[in-house]
């Protein structure tokens, strides 16, 4: 992980320690949230004046607040803009306040993070499109993105890998060569949509990679059957498919539903065209079927666009499982330890509490095939 040690050392101009500094760096750039057993965890300490007083520092320097979580626990919200502009990293969104699903999630990605610390991460937006755009030399028609729209004055703003999460490199097998990862954290109040939703923001991008990995990350692993399910069905057959077919079907459906030329509905046509409008949703592809509905490029033409797009790339399915991911420590208001810990975060039953597992500990497990 790449922690910059000016970074670092900014930090710690506030008071904090060498191993305190670095928590915060992860967590800003990461999480925006965490949990004392989170901080136990990341420095191996147990309860006791280590974690308290550095629960103070945070509160009493306005660097954090706590939020409450049903009753359960207590989470930490970092989100003061002298912390963040300390490691130039400013207008990070983790900054703002978020709902309890997203602070969740972040607490999930957070735990994947300190679990696996020796990997290189692709922290921000522009490390993610330099490196597909300028490494890989994807179009930046094929990434992710989100328009956010601006005020009466402003003009729309284009965001890639809003989703933010972890995207790194690293190789799927003992002595294999580092691949391109990318994941999705399950926090587990999501429905399977939104899983499907991310696959087909990420389809142009798949498409365009030689060999990559994809990892799901969630704190069950009641849900990898059917992840690896829908990424199979989504993501692997698709790949495997003659692309110019797929998307000279899509062009001749979607043209005739716009024409209303279907007297009675087809689901088979209806069910491709809506998941050709996610797959094909590009300018490169609009432009395309402009030019196929004008008669300016012909099937032929379309098949030689995409006769460069090989089939069948290895793509690599990967289950994170953070099966003991709860966090025992919640604090008071003025961030002191609860003596009785009345409570943990997200229990998996009443009266469940497991410490956090290590960076090691067997509890993680991380599962790999090739599909």
């Amino acid at each position: 992980m790449n922690c910059p040690a000016d970074h670092i050392e900014r930090i710690k101009e506030f008071g904090y320690t060498e191993s305190e500094a670095r928590f915060l760096y992860i967590v800003a750039v990461h999480s925006g949230y965490f949990t004392l057993g989170q901080f136990r965890a990341f420095t191996g300490t147990a309860y006791g004046k280590r974690p308290t007083s550095f629960a103070q520092k945070v509160l009493k320097r306005g660097h954090a607040t706590i939020r409450d979580y049903m009753r359960r626990g207590s989470i930490f919200h970092l989100f003061s803009r002298t912390i963040y502009g300390q490691i130039e990293k400013d207008n990070l969104r983790n900054r703002k306040r978020h709902s309890f699903d997203f602070m969740r999630s972040r607490l999930v990605l957070l735990d994947f993070i300190l679990a696996s610390q020796d990997l290189k991460y692709f922290e921000t937006e522009q490390d993610k499109v330099r490196f597909f755009c300028d490494e890989l030399g994807v179009s930046k028609d094929s990434l992710p993105a989100k328009v956010y729209e601006g005020g009466p004055d402003s003009k729309p703003t284009l965001r890639y890998f809003v989703d933010k999460f972890p995207l790194f490199l690293s190789s799927s097998f003992s002595g294999a060569p580092p691949v391109v990862t990318l994941s999705y954290v399950d926090s587990g109040f999501e429905t399977s949509s939104h899983f499907v939703s991310h696959l087909g923001a990420y389809q142009g991008l798949f498409r365009q990679l030689k060999s990559f990995r994809f990892l799901y990350i969630a704190a069950k692993d009641a849900y990898f059957q059917k992840a690896e399910e829908r990424f199979r069905s989504l993501v692997k057959r698709p790949l495997e498919s003659d692309v110019s077919g797929e998307i000279l079907r899509y062009f001749q459906v979607r043209r005739k539903w716009e024409r209303h030329e279907y007297i009675v509905p087809v689901a088979d046509d209806l069910e491709f065209l809506k998941e050709g409008r996610r797959r094909f949703q590009a300018d490169r592809f609009e432009g395309l079927y402009q030019d196929w509905c004008t008669g300016t490029i012909t099937e032929r033409d379309l098949r030689l666009e995409f006769s460069q797009l090989k089939p069948d790339p290895p793509v690599f399915f990967g289950t994170f499982l953070r099966s003991c991911w709860e966090h025992r420590g919640c604090a008071c208001r003025d961030g002191t330890q609860a003596e009785n810990d009345v409570g943990t975060l997200f229990p998996h039953g009443r009266g469940t509490r497991t410490e956090t597992p290590r960076s090691g500990d067997n509890r993680c497990r991380v599962r790999d095939s090739c599909l």
